[in-house]
């Protein structure tokens, strides 16, 4: 097999509820796990990420001093340690093979950013496991999501966003994420018709 799973950031800060909850947030959790349920044989790897900023500082001027901006600043959330920085509860991770932690001390939007407990990569996880095709889903559609499907693309893997696993902070930045990923080469596709 040289298919991998990258589900991006599925926390309970983006989930309803959280520091930046997205509508509808809860049921794609439910509906990624659901869907690892009945496919994870079709993967080599099963890879899940999550913000995970440091509860100390900025976090490279990520953390809003005052009014956040929304796009290059945000008001505090996945801290480290924290309610909000763990897995919504209704994602089940049991299949997760590797968790990645990103935007440790710096801003970061890409799973690409992150890196195991132990140090490992997205690229080096890609390697290892001779992964050649990556389905992403996840939160949020257009910044998350967006990020890690386009870093993808880049390192040369033949992507598939798989549009009703997805969840996004507003529709219209959400479609635009979406055609670029799809202007790029990435493929979008539903796991249902």
């Amino acid at each position: 097999m040289t298919r991998a799973l990258f589900i991006v950031d599925v926390q309970n800060d983006f989930t309803e509820g959280g520091a930046l909850g997205v509508a509808g947030g809860d049921d794609v959790a439910s509906r990624i796990s659901a869907y690892v349920a009945a496919h994870r044989h079709e993967y080599a790897i099963v890879v899940a990420s999550r913000d995970w900023h440091d509860a100390d500082n900025d976090n490279g001027g990520h953390f809003a001093a005052g009014e956040p901006d929304f796009v290059q600043t945000w008001p505090v959330h996945c801290v480290a340690g924290t309610a909000g920085a763990e897995y919504d509860d209704h994602f089940d991770t049991s299949a997760v093979s590797h968790h990645l932690k990103k935007g440790q001390g710096k801003p970061a939007y890409s799973l690409f950013e992150g890196e195991t407990d132990e140090g490992v990569t997205a690229v080096r996880l890609l390697e290892e496991h001779g992964i050649l095709d990556i389905d992403v889903v996840g939160i949020a559609t257009d910044y998350c999501v967006r990020a890690s499907a386009l870093d993808a693309i880049a390192a040369g893997r033949h992507v598939r966003v798989l549009t009703d696993l997805v969840a996004g902070v507003a529709a219209e930045t959400s479609d635009a994420a979406l055609a670029e990923i799809a202007h790029a080469g990435g493929e979008l596709t539903k796991t249902v018709d």
